[in-house]
């Protein structure tokens, strides 16, 4: 029955539930989905090293394997643009957050009542290396298996891919709206739930303005790039922003990305390489709700978001998530690791940071889509036609 609603809507009405359910339920019945709460926790923390590694493992590893002049430009202008977006969600969020969360914290329940709606006991469930360990070993493990060019490394790193896809999708994606709902329950129950809500309320609208910037910008200067029209570009790539708002999947929407990247002039052979390639390595509108959201989370907490803190996470980011659009969840699951390891986000935080981000999911796939058709256009525009290249070459060779 569950699985028919949407992952969205199970996620709203968990949020929903909890705030209504905090002073109404039992003590007894509290503490039972804080014990719940403590228990997944520690099952996430255990999970997320491995799906560092299959995912980034794997997802290195194949792209490594791609060959040809249009590979390269097109990885430096994705990661490119990734890096704009999160460096440019930084500079915009920490001058406009703080007047805004000005007076209001994320503040920790009292000792005392923590003691009295925790949970009953916890379990320990070591993860098996540390996160940073895990995003060494993916990165080197990734990179050689490239460079050996292993076919056997090569299915042994995508079987484990698949193994992690499983794990995500049996077990953590169904029990991420249980484990929203407990955390909203407790909020509730101590009453800070609706401080909350009315903050992230306005966090969310500043966002979705960032969003809608960063396409102008990446359309006005691939327009400029390619000497189109930037406003017909976007208007063409419409069809694939509101299918990507309906799949929450960059790689589901592939097909009609790559439609409406032809119908905007763009060469079959370039369109056809890029595309499939920018849906696994283009994250700019989710590296966008990832970076304002932590933001928004480290100034209620009392931190500071600092450059220094930041540079590295924006930049592990971007890569970390690499072929993760093609797992839902997969992104946010891979950037929980750096969450907790570089930013510090205690397990509540974590937890707010994927209500967050599933809830606004669909309106990141659709950023990081339409750009994909930006890039797509301005790789067609740097690289020479075949033809021309290949007339070249004949002249050069005639005596």
């Amino acid at each position: 029955m569950f699985k028919k609603i949407p992952l969205l809507l199970q996620i709203l009405i968990a949020v929903a539930l909890g705030i209504f359910l905090g002073n109404l339920l039992p003590v007894w019945m509290i503490r039972s989905f804080a014990t719940f709460q403590s228990i997944f926790s520690a099952w996430l923390g255990f999970a997320i090293p491995l799906i560092i590694l299959g995912l980034v493992i794997s997802g290195i590893s194949s792209l490594g394997q791609n060959s040809g002049k249009y590979f390269l430009l097109t990885v430096l202008l994705a990661y490119g643009s990734t890096m704009f977006s999160g460096f440019g969600t930084w500079f915009a969020c920490s001058e406009l957050f703080p007047p805004i969360l000005q007076g209001t914290a994320f503040t920790p329940p009292p000792e005392e009542q923590e003691t009295v709606l925790g949970a009953f006991f916890s379990i320990e469930i070591p993860p098996v290396m540390g996160v940073m360990t895990a995003l060494a070993l993916a990165f080197v493990l990734g990179i050689g298996i490239a460079a050996v060019k292993s076919e056997t490394l090569q299915k042994a790193a995508d079987d484990f891919r698949t193994i992690v896809e499983q794990l995500i999708q049996k077990a953590i994606i169904p029990f991420l709206p249980l484990f929203i709902f407990c955390i909203f329950l407790a909020m509730s129950a101590d009453g800070r739930v609706w401080e909350i809500l009315n903050v992230f309320g306005r966090i969310i609208g500043i966002v979705f303005a960032l969003h809608y910037l960063l396409l102008a910008l990446q359309f006005l200067a691939s327009g400029s790039i390619a000497r189109k029209n930037p406003f017909k570009m976007f208007w063409t790539m419409l069809p694939a922003y509101f299918t990507a708002l309906g799949t929450s999947s960059s790689a589901a929407t592939i097909p009609v990305t790559l439609a409406q990247v032809l119908k905007n002039g763009v060469r079959p052979q370039v369109a056809e390489f890029c595309i499939p390639l920018c849906a696994t390595i283009h994250l700019a509108g989710s590296t966008m709700k990832i970076t304002a959201f932590s933001i928004a989370i480290m100034l209620l907490t009392g931190g500071t978001p600092e450059l220094a803190v930041y540079a590295p996470f924006i930049l592990l980011l971007g890569v970390t998530m690499v072929a993760a659009p093609g797992v839902p969840g997969g992104a946010i699951m891979a950037a929980a690791a750096l969450l907790g390891s570089m930013l510090g986000f205690s397990e509540e935080a974590v937890g707010l940071m994927i209500a967050l981000y599933l809830t606004t999911d669909c309106f990141g796939t659709a950023c990081n889509v339409c750009g994909d058709g930006a890039i797509a256009q301005v790789v067609d525009r740097l690289m020479p036609e075949e033809k021309e290249t290949r007339s070249l070459d004949t002249k050069s060779a005639t005596p």
